[in-house]
């Protein structure tokens, strides 16, 4: 196991106990309100971490009006201007993005390195395949893991010169082989806690599988402590994208879905009860499996394990809880009868 420096952003504690969920805001920075109402959006959809784009001095008031519409961490993203970085510390955000290597000289680090120290916020490194500075590309030849790595450790020692180790770090790529590459390299070589992610993932069909592969990977190593699935999409989709990856290998709990890919012995819209039954369990927060089989045999026996299932027939379905039968529905009334059961388990 991962020895993780704990790190609080807000009163989230990156230490690997748990897996944050990250989003972030892509309204524009100069609309409050509607980046008022994404974020409300963002946190009753789950997430519980939500960053900003932070590009210019009248977009710091964002970070009050953020704060004070909902209840988790705020992360100002910033590029290259440590001023932002210092007005964003002053109007009370949760976690600066910066890199300190880009910001300019030594004393500019201070500056930010204190206001930080002295508030008690933390900064995040990110280092990706497009930031990478010129002389280690010129030396790698490629944006490489190793490359890629010692950039971030270059920044982070850069703030412990100054005695700030509050640092979380992510390393990221739009190649999913080189992300997990990288993030395992990291994790060799620091214990601060890291952010995961496939950057510049794409739209929603190949920015899921994208993620769920990269950040699934490194998750089921033991590697990560917040993690963010980028999608040019709605972030709403993001966070639940992130949830299902987090649910799918064991991290989370609720309701929990498995169902057959038919075949020729199917005699239901299988289809579409699936797709029912989805809609229907989405909110309900019980730890449970349920089944949802085209016919006997992928049924009662290959789903035994379900703690509530059904199983297709000719235009009806039978109902079973581990694998007992416990009697005979009609086809349209399979995700009601579902719902019922698990009301009672």
């Amino acid at each position: 196991m991962r020895s993780v420096k704990p790190v609080a952003v807000g009163d989230c504690v990156l230490d690997g106990r748990h897996i944050y969920i990250q989003s972030m805001l892509n309204v524009r920075s100069d609309d409050i309100e509607g980046s008022v109402r994404q974020a409300v959006e963002l946190e009753k959809a789950g997430c519980e971490i939500i960053r900003a784009a932070i590009p210019d001095m009248d977009a710091v008031r964002l970070i009050p009006a953020i704060k004070n519409a909902v209840g988790i961490p705020l992360v100002a993203d910033i590029h290259f201007d440590y001023r932002l970085a210092l007005e964003a510390a002053a109007a009370g955000v949760d976690k600066i993005r910066i890199n300190p290597g880009n910001i300019g000289d030594m004393d500019r680090v201070k500056q930010v390195a204190d206001a930080c120290r002295s508030r008690k916020i933390p900064i995040r490194i990110g280092v990706n395949s497009g930031s990478l500075e010129k002389e280690l590309l010129a030396r790698y030849g490629s944006p490489t893991p190793e490359a890629l790595v010692e950039s971030a450790m270059n920044h982070a020692a850069l703030l412990e010169r100054f005695d700030f180790d509050d640092i979380v770090i992510s390393i990221k790529s739009s190649d999913v082989g080189r992300m997990i590459a990288s993030y395992r390299l990291a994790a060799e070589k620091c214990s601060y806690p890291l952010h995961l992610g496939v950057t510049e993932a794409g739209t929603e069909r190949m920015g899921l599988i994208k993620s769920a592969v990269g950040i699934g990977s490194l998750l089921c190593d033991g590697i990560g402590e917040t993690i963010r699935v980028s999608l040019t999409d709605d972030p709403v989709r993001e966070v639940k994208a992130a949830a299902d990856i987090l649910k799918a290998i064991g991290k989370r709990g609720g309701v929990k879905l498995v169902s057959c890919p038919t075949c020729g012995r199917t005699r239901i819209d299988l289809v579409k009860a699936a797709k029912e039954v989805e809609e229907a369990v989405s909110g309900i927060d019980k730890d449970i499996t349920v089944a949802v089989m085209g016919c006997a045999v992928n049924g009662p026996g290959e789903a035994r394990e379900a703690d509530i299932g059904i199983a297709g027939g000719n235009g009806c379905a039978i109902i079973f809880r581990k694998g007992e039968i416990l009697r005979k529905i009609k086809e349209e009334d399979i995700a009601a009868e579902l719902l019922s059961e698990i009301e009672r388990l």
